[in-house]
């Protein structure tokens, strides 16, 4: 697979996979020094606080629907791609999966990890060439939502369970 050099993080293909196995690193060091009641600094959009599970619950989630979402774009069977933050259904999984024991949460977010790696290895140029239409977004490559829905928000997600939490009360 040739390189992809106008996305940030390294040169394609390398840099994708680098940077996700460097953000998973991060979140399997950071989740268990976290204490269950601390909770993340405010989402500077929303003003959202989650606790450590539901950081979990949210990435073993989002890793393989943002990984459908761009194949399913990559191989041209969508052109409409995504979901917001208030989708019902990623609330509801994060709801739900957050009451799981944290090292299960991390093993699924091994699996999602490998997911996304199998994802970049079928990708050639062609396909990470290829567009979808995000609802709030616009126009968007397959590289981009792999940059930004994959990577860079794996990154966010590490960096959120690595800031020192505050307690609830």
């Amino acid at each position: 697979m040739s390189g992809d050099p106008g996305t940030t993080g390294g040169p394609g293909a390398a840099g994708r996979r680098d940077r996700l196995l460097a953000a998973a690193a991060r979140i399997r060091a950071a989740a268990p020094l976290r204490p269950d009641e601390a909770l993340t600094d405010p989402d500077p959009d929303t003003g959202e606080r989650w606790d450590r599970r539901q950081v979990l619950a949210h990435v073993a989630e989002m890793l393989p629907y943002w990984a459908e979402q761009a194949e399913r774009v990559a191989a041209g069977d969508q052109v409409a791609f995504g979901r917001v933050s208030s989708n019902p259904e990623r609330i509801g999984a994060i709801e739900r999966d957050r009451h799981q024991d944290p090292a299960r949460l991390l093993g699924r977010v091994d699996e999602g990890v490998g997911v996304v790696l199998a994802l970049l290895e079928r990708l050639d140029d062609d396909a990470l060439a290829r567009s979808g239409r995000h609802q709030t977004l616009g126009e968007m490559t397959v590289a981009a939502i792999v940059d930004r829905f994959l990577v860079a928000h794996l990154e966010e997600h590490a960096e959120q369970l690595e800031a020192g939490g505050r307690r609830r009360g």
